[in-house]
């Protein structure tokens, strides 16, 4: 698995230990500093991308109805899988996962289900017969160092805004399941009770140097490492070591205060990510709707009902003030698709009340030019005074 990994030099690996002792490291961080940290999400709910640094992991979740096991009846299924492309890194080879896939895998999936972190119980449909299981694909792009944070930030993140969809049990014997199409009713999000978020020590020299976030070069040089998963109330779901040098214990314990604090800031992030797409999202869904009002408006409101310049007048006032109507009630589609639903709107509103002076102008043939919202008032008004003319005549 490891044979084409990078190795430093003599001098690369010199320089790395020299500058952690003068609490540096090579990308310019301090100590205990994690890289920059962004969230990508897909147009799909439950696809999430995430770049710590130079590191790419993508998570995608899926779920389908399967059969529970015989001794959770009521409890759904979570599993996580891991894919290591040889895009990713030269070391990763196709096939069979290797070490670091399986150990990485089952960080994620330790510091997930044993903390309960996803309510299983709420993925039962039918107890015994039909329950949801949850699949993770942690798909890793760019092999940065630290894929152990990244893919268990890429897997809040998917489990976040992924939807399931609907269904309801019924039929004679009360046990046939119907999914709902995501058009009909809206799928369910998960019930995540809480973040579990990894966080990664590397120990340097005879463990006395430690540091978070270890990138691809220093975890060449590493003497051990340690991952602790902890929720932002502090507690801890799993730790990690796998081999490597000795720590001592009150180490560890520093290690696990100073993961409290950086949790508390990935939590926040998480979530503020996640709430910015589920609010873009829905007001994606409402700008779909007002396209299919103004239509509804003009048929019932300008109609030719009376053959009177008077009600032509009326008529195309009313039209007019709609439109104002509309644009006050619905300001942020206004804003972003003036073009598309408002004008359509007002030119529609024209083309009737052009219509109607055609018929009340005395049923007259002969053509007439395209009059604009403003010249409408205009060529009706004179023909007001020319009837006030003839009545006082009269």
């Amino acid at each position: 698995m490891d044979h084409q990994r990078w190795r430093p030099t003599v001098n690369e690996r010199d320089f790395i230990e020299s500058a952690l002792q003068s609490d540096l490291r090579v990308d310019g961080r301090r100590p205990f500093d994690f890289r920059r940290l962004k969230i990508l999400f897909g147009r799909e709910d439950g696809s999430a991308e995430v770049q710590l640094g130079d590191t790419r992991v993508m998570g995608y979740v899926t779920a389908q109805l399967l059969q529970p096991y015989k001794d959770r009846p009521n409890e759904g299924t979570l599993a996580i899988f891991t894919e290591f492309s040889p895009m990713a890194d030269p070391a990763f080879e196709p096939g069979r996962p290797g070490e670091s896939a399986i150990e990485l895998g089952r960080v994620i999936d330790r510091g997930l289900r044993e903390s309960r972190a996803v309510d299983m119980e709420s993925l039962c449909v039918v107890a015994g017969k039909h329950v949801w299981s949850v699949r993770v694909d942690l798909h890793i792009l760019d092999n940065g160092g630290n894929l152990i944070d990244a893919a268990n930030i890429a897997a809040l993140a998917a489990l976040s805004t992924f939807r399931r969809p609907e269904c309801s049990v019924g039929g004679e014997d009360g046990q046939q399941v119907t999914v709902h199409d995501p058009e009909v009713r809206d799928p369910l999000p998960l019930t995540i009770h809480h973040l579990p978020i990894a966080v990664t020590f590397a120990y340097f020299g005879e463990g006395n140097i430690m540091v978070i976030d270890p990138t691809y070069k220093e975890e060449a040089v590493m003497g051990g490492r340690m991952t602790a998963t902890i929720n932002s109330n502090g507690d801890v779901c799993a730790i990690q070591k796998a081999g490597g040098e000795g720590v001592m214990s009150s180490v560890i314990m520093q290690c696990l205060r100073i993961a409290s604090v950086k949790v508390a800031d990935i939590t926040s992030k998480i979530k503020n990510e996640v709430n910015s797409y589920t609010s873009a999202k829905a007001l994606q869904k409402v700008k779909r709707l007002p396209a299919s009002v103004p239509k509804k408006d003009n048929a019932s409101d300008v109609s030719i009902k009376e053959s009177t310049d008077g009600a032509l007048e009326r008529q195309s006032t009313n039209a007019s003030s709609d439109v104002h109507q509309l644009s006050k009630e619905s300001p942020s589609t206004v804003k972003d698709n003036k073009q598309e639903d408002v004008e359509p709107m007002i030119t529609e509103c024209n083309s009737e009340a052009k219509s109607e002076s055609r018929l009340t102008a005395g049923g007259s043939d002969k053509p007439q030019e395209a009059i604009s919202p403003k010249s409408l008032k205009d060529a009706v008004k004179p023909k007001h005074k020319r009837k006030k003319k003839q009545h006082s005549k009269s």
